[in-house]
Order: C-alpha cells, then sequence, then structure tokens
C-alpha cells in the first residue's frame, strides 16, 4: 500500500486523485495539504505545510507555482519523494527542481497522461522513418477558451520529442502569417486553437507526397492527468534521489 500525501487536496485535480485513490487498493492518501480546508476530504487537512508530519512514502503536488519553493524544502528536509504536477514554474524554480533531484527522488512531467507520454515514444520512431524520407511534421493542439498559454506545454513536449529523434537538427514555427516564404524542411510547425470545452487534443502529421499519417490523443476529462500522477506515485515510492518523469513510469 502506498501512502500519498496529496498537495493542493482541495482543488477541483486534488479532489480528482482523491476520489481515484479511493477505488484503488494499492494506494491511500494519509493526510492532504492546502491553504484552506474546505472539509470536502476523508482524511486529515493542514493548512500549514509545515505541521504536515504525516508518515508517507510520496506526495503528490497539484497546487500552484507560488507554493513550489515551500513544497520542495519541505519535501527534501523530510527526504519525502515528490510527484510535480504543477505546471507555471519559473526559470529559478526550475532550476531548484533539478537541485532537489539531487537530494530526493523528483518525478515532472509537462502531462502526467499515460497515453501522451507513450504517443512521444510513438512518434520518435515514426519520425525516423518519415522524417528521414522527407515528411514534413506539424502539430494542431485544441483546448478549451479559457486557457491562457498557446502552444499547449505538450504541444512543445511532442515537438521537443520529434526534434530529439531528429538530432535537434530542426527549428519551431508558430505563426506563418507575417511572411511569405515556401515551407523549411527543417522546420516543426506548431499551430494552436482555443474554444469552448476542449479538455485538450493533440493531433501529430507527418505530410508526405500522396500520404499523410496522422498519430492523435484526445482527452475528455482531466481525470486521465490524476490517474497518471497516481501511477507516477507508486513508480516513485522507493526510488533513489534522482530526476524522473513519466517515460521512466512507462518503461518501468
Amino acid at each position: 500500500m502506498v501512502k500519498i500525501i496529496m498537495h493542493g487536496c482541495c482543488g477541483h485535480m486534488g479532489q480528482v486523485i482523491s476520489d481515484l485513490v479511493a477505488q484503488d487498493d494499492s494506494a491511500e492518501i494519509v493526510a492532504g495539504i492546502d491553504v484552506t480546508d474546505k472539509g470536502n476530504t476523508t482524511y486529515p487537512v493542514f493548512t500549514n505545510i509545515k505541521e504536515c508530519q504525516t508518515e508517507a512514502d510520496v506526495l503528490i503536488d497539484f497546487s500552484s507555482a507560488k507554493a513550489a519553493d515551500a513544497l520542495l524544502e519541505y519535501c527534501t528536509e523530510r527526504n519525502l519523494p515528490v510527484v510535480l504536477c504543477t505546471t507555471g514554474l519559473s526559470e529559478e524554480q526550475l532550476a531548484k527542481v533539478e537541485e532537489t533531484a539531487k537530494k530526493i527522488p523528483v518525478l515532472k512531467s509537462a502531462n502526467m497522461s499515460l497515453g501522451i507520454n507513450t504517443l512521444m515514444k510513438l512518434i520518435q520512431d515514426a519520425a525516423k522513418v518519415l522524417a528521414t524520407a522527407g515528411f514534413d511534421m506539424e502539430i494542431v493542439e485544441k483546448h478549451h477558451h479559457l486557457k491562457l498559454d498557446a502552444p499547449s506545454g505538450t504541444a512543445l513536449a511532442l515537438a521537443d520529442s520529434l526534434n530529439e529523434a531528429m538530432d535537434n537538427q530542426y527549428h519551431y514555427v508558430y505563426d506563418r502569417s507575417q511572411k511569405r516564404e515556401m515551407r523549411d524542411s527543417k522546420e516543426i510547425g506548431i499551430s494552436a486553437v482555443r474554444g469552448g470545452t476542449i479538455v485538450g487534443e493533440h493531433e501529430v502529421i507527418f505530410a508526405g507526397t500522396d500520404e499523410v499519417i496522422e498519430f492523435k490523443h484526445t482527452a475528455y476529462s482531466k481525470a486521465i492527468f490524476g490517474k497518471g500522477a497516481i501511477e507516477a506515485a507508486k513508480f516513485l515510492a522507493g526510488k533513489p534521489a534522482g530526476r524522473y518523469d513519466m517515460a521512466d513510469v512507462i518503461e518501468g
């Protein structure tokens, strides 16, 4: 039984993960941490992170970037592995993540979905065959109208996967409206769509002469990110200090 502390337990994703863990016989949330206790949990909640001294195997974080510094210090002091799901970290905070990973196990990924991370592996294999044969590579991502950043972090992670497979020879193009010229064979185009309540859709297109191959992932709810975080927590418990990501979880 993996014992979990849920950081950001009263937020939407904290509640999603709490509900999923309640149905999981191999995991248990033993305590929660949040700035306010809304009374919507079945486990004790601490509004001050330092007051939570409950014994646990791993901590899952779905909170806010402003809480990241104190969180990393807390996990380091308690030698507690952390699955870091919060996005929007500054360059200084990302550097602190790397420093923290020298002392404790830290798992951070651009997207916690098992499906997206499997897709990243698949498109790398495809790129080595198709891009080498002259296929153009394009990414189209779609999200709800409330999403602030574009392109999404996941779209950039997919582009990085493609580029890594091609020895980082490609550059990214986000907007073709400002210039009139033929597409460069060494570019990866990334397009963003915002509208409605789309949870998340990412499509990777390999376009060749007279044939097109498409890889597509669609998220129908945020529960997929919660499931991925729980699997990551199970994986990380008991691991030595180091920097991990969802690719490690998939490979086991």
